[in-house]
């Protein structure tokens, strides 16, 4: 059975128009010469040079595009053809794949699975998904991971996913917490605080 629809992708049924919208906002936001890599050099501290990354969720590519430049070898997994399309164009190097991550399974040219030292989970991802499948894409975070490798998924309160809810849905993956940040430029962390990164070990 097919994993129940992600509110991304209800959002994009009720209003076609919506991906080229977000798409062309981060594109003006760059132009502008805004800041868009805090994730990015967070993730980039945790990292070894060179290391396998997988941003899940990813969009047209911000983040990933970033540590590829860095010098990481990084893979994007989105559910949205249209980001990933996006993401080809404007940060090209990274392996980009169309992937609902309620089902994900990245393999090399093989057939073997694919792990990974990093995985990223930035931009409010995981409260875009459709609440009955955020276990398992935990789990599929889980089983990705390389020996000693970190999930760092982060997300905005009030959003309906609650953080107490998320941190037992990471539990229940396999997955334990190391760090628990209150934002992605090393914020403490509180209960009431208006976000959440959480960096997982397996």
């Amino acid at each position: 059975m097919a994993p129940e629809q992600s509110e991304w992708m209800r959002i994009v049924a009720d209003d076609p128009n919506h991906s080229q919208w977000y798409i062309e906002r981060f594109r003006a936001m760059a132009a502008r010469g805004d800041d868009l890599d805090g994730e990015a050099r967070l993730v980039d501290a945790m990292a070894p040079r060179g290391a396998r990354i997988l941003d899940a969720g990813c969009g047209p590519g911000r983040v990933g595009g970033r540590l590829h430049a860095l010098g990481h070898d990084v893979t994007g997994a989105d559910v949205d053809p249209a980001l990933i399309a996006a993401a080809e164009v404007d940060h090209p190097g990274p392996r980009w794949v169309v992937s609902d991550l309620a089902e994900l399974d990245i393999r090399d040219d093989e057939g073997g699975r694919v792990t990974f030292d990093l995985i990223v989970c930035a931009g409010n991802v995981m409260t875009f998904l459709a609440p009955s499948t955020r276990g398992a894409v935990l789990a599929g975070f889980a089983d990705h991971l390389a020996d000693g490798g970190r999930a760092v998924v982060g997300f905005g309160a009030e959003r309906g996913y609650p953080f107490t809810e998320f941190r037992e849905d990471a539990s229940a993956a396999g997955l334990s917490e190391q760090v628990l940040l209150g934002g992605w430029a090393l914020e403490p962390f509180t209960e009431d605080g208006g976000f959440v990164v959480a960096i997982l070990g397996r």
